[in-house]
């Protein structure tokens, strides 16, 4: 009996289909470029499951002011598939490794046109439910300075002044004591020195009839 009920548990766990879980993935938040060079764009995933021979990669293309997005890149099964006809026809390029769960893109000859959002997606079945993930393009003629060095900037110039102006409160504060206390050893030498004579009295005056002529 024991053992009929042992197989019959091993048959159900095996029909019982195996439960998805959540799929994390991840791009970067925004990359800077310049005209004509090419910009690698990443995309990997986290899940708990082995990388599954059936993983899958997709990048959709929004340009900046538009509401509609557009297949651009898709891999699966073993096989790249780049889109021929839009505007990336013959610059993007698969350089990711997918047994290393890696889907990054190159995107090769940049132009202005190519401002917008890029978004990932990624699926590992049985772990298929997850939120793709979006990195923005900025294509520039010249790259501009950063925010963070901007700010970075400012804090250093900052800190510094907060730093001289302590120097140079605390050096006044010693130069006023230095004169406080001079003042007062000169002020005390002073009066020592009237106290003595006090002490000593005035000299009294000669005897004229002890004086020998």
């Amino acid at each position: 009996m024991l053992t009929f009920l042992a197989l019959a548990s091993v048959v159900l766990l095996g029909i019982v289909p195996e439960q998805s879980q959540a799929i994390v993935i991840y791009t970067g938040w925004e990359r800077h470029a310049l005209v004509g060079s090419d910009i690698r764009l990443s995309c990997s995933f986290f899940s708990w499951r082995w990388t599954s021979e059936d993983v899958t990669f997709s990048w959709t293309y929004r340009p900046d002011g538009s509401r509609d997005s557009i297949s651009i890149f898709h891999y699966t099964g073993g096989a790249a598939y780049v889109d021929n006809k839009g505007p990336f026809r013959d610059r993007v390029e698969f350089v990711g490794n997918p047994g290393r769960r890696d889907g990054s893109i190159l995107i090769k000859n940049l132009d202005f046109n190519d401002n917008g959002t890029f978004t990932c997606d990624a699926k590992n079945p049985p772990d298929i439910v997850g939120r793709p993930s979006s990195v923005r393009l900025l294509v520039f003629e010249k790259v501009p300075i950063q925010a963070g060095v901007i700010t970075g900037a400012i804090i250093g110039v900052v800190l510094g002044l907060l730093v001289l102006i302590v120097v140079i409160y605390y050096l006044m504060r010693f130069l006023v004591a230095r004169r406080v206390f001079s003042l007062s050893v000169s002020k005390h030498g002073k009066k020592k020195k009237e106290g003595s004579q006090q002490r000593q009295g005035p000299v009294p005056p000669a005897d004229p009839s002890k004086i020998k002529v």
